[in-house]
């Protein structure tokens, strides 16, 4: 790969897209842990200004984004007296990404709106750090395509692809016959789904190993989480769908496997700290010390594993049929996600009709190929409009 290398002796300069999120604020965190390896030249926001100008003032960036232009003038008074400079708006957040200055690239924005700034990166032959499963399920892909025209590297920030990563035979990928994707089966595993009718999103959000913002919680309660991350292998692996399996690990305790063709298979384990997938990355091709709790397997005793449950968690089998499908099908399904989970989270949509929802998109809407940005932005934005009136014919249903 063509990554600058970062030993104790260099300094790799950084930008952080979506820093003030759960990824964003645990790379701060890291990034202040070690000021004479990394160089922070820009930090990205969506609408937390608060929480922007108090990092902004730690890590002393060339610039601060904040994504809602609302927020402008509020940033730009805290920062006054900095010597950081302030914008703001989506165009402001792409040419963020799109400066040279920094050689390494946290994409950690939610959703596809994450999409056109990390293609920016890409395009301009960065390090991408890829904490966005989103990009690839929506533009695989056409953004694997640019990587390999623009010479970037990407590096996976998701636990189980950065486990994958980390004892994945790069040189030897004809002698791999699998990966494993773990999933803890989040916080409703032993629920029935009689009992799943009435779940609120205070309970899908409080996931048992993880600490993770509102939506990919609500996902990994359902799994689609898990549904997203197949597709995302897909891509960062070339591996085909039915090459991809999910194993339900509670303890989530070994965060994924590859199989390799003489029946030896590899696992990455650790604590349930996204820290440390975060370093790896980060600090890649080299390792660097974090703060999280190490592995005591004594103290863990027991590591247990089940097959996920289809018919209580359908939307890991939406996934699979949209690769399957392929074209603009995994791109219908993440937009009709991101809707119903909105919906879910502001009360209007139960949560078993989160899958109907993206079900019903994905069974009504062309599947046709996505040749450029253009062509997904507009599937995306078809299937959000289906979205929203499947939901408020459930709406009135109930």
């Amino acid at each position: 790969m063509g990554a600058i290398l970062v030993t104790p002796e260099t300094t790799r300069r950084v930008t952080v897209l979506g820093c003030t999120g759960s990824v964003g604020s645990n790379t701060v965190e890291l990034l202040a842990a070690y000021p004479d390896r990394f160089r922070t030249e820009v930090l990205v926001a969506g609408r937390n200004v608060g929480k922007l100008a108090e990092q902004a003032r730690l890590l002393r960036p060339a610039l601060a984004v904040i994504s809602d232009p609302a927020g402008y003038a509020d940033l730009k008074d805290a920062l006054t007296g900095t010597g950081i400079a302030v914008a703001a708006g989506p165009a402001a957040v792409v040419e963020a990404a799109s400066r040279p200055e920094a050689d390494w690239v946290m994409a950690a924005i939610v959703g596809a709106a994450g999409l056109a700034p990390t293609l920016a990166a890409v395009q301009r032959g960065a390090t991408v750090a890829l904490a966005n499963k989103e990009v690839l399920v929506c533009a695989g892909e056409l953004v694997m395509a640019e990587v390999r025209r623009c010479g970037a590297t990407l590096l996976p920030v998701d636990s189980e692809h950065s486990a994958i990563f980390q004892v994945f035979d790069e040189a030897r990928r004809d002698r791999i016959s699998r990966l494993i994707l773990t999933a803890s089966g989040g916080p409703f595993r032993t629920w029935t789904r009689e009992a799943m009718q009435g779940v609120t999103p205070a309970q899908a959000c409080a996931h048992p190993n993880w600490s993770m913002g509102a939506k990919i919680s609500v996902d990994s309660a359902s799994m689609m989480n898990k549904g997203l991350e197949l597709i995302e292998a897909h891509h960062l692996f070339a591996m085909p769908e039915d090459r991809i399996n999910v194993l339900v690990h509670p303890q989530s305790v070994i965060h994924s496997l590859v199989e390799y063709v003489d029946g030896s298979v590899l696992a990455q384990l650790g604590t349930p700290d996204m820290r440390t997938p975060i370093a790896v990355a980060l600090a890649w091709p080299d390792r660097v010390a974090t703060p999280g709790d190490r592995l005591d397997l004594v103290k863990a005793a027991n590591l247990t594993f089940e097959s996920p449950d289809p018919v209580r968690f359908p939307a890991l089998g939406l996934a699979r049929l949209a690769l399957q499908s392929g074209g603009a099908a995994p791109t219908i399904l993440n937009a009709a996600n991101e809707v119903a989970v909105a919906a879910f989270l502001a009360g209007t949509l139960g949560f078993l009709d989160i899958p109907r929802v993206v079900e019903k998109c994905l069974t009504t809407l062309a599947h046709g190929p996505l040749g450029t940005l253009a062509d997904v932005e507009a599937a995306d934005a078809e299937a959000r409009c289906h979205a929203i009136a499947e939901i408020a014919v459930l709406s009135r249903a109930n």
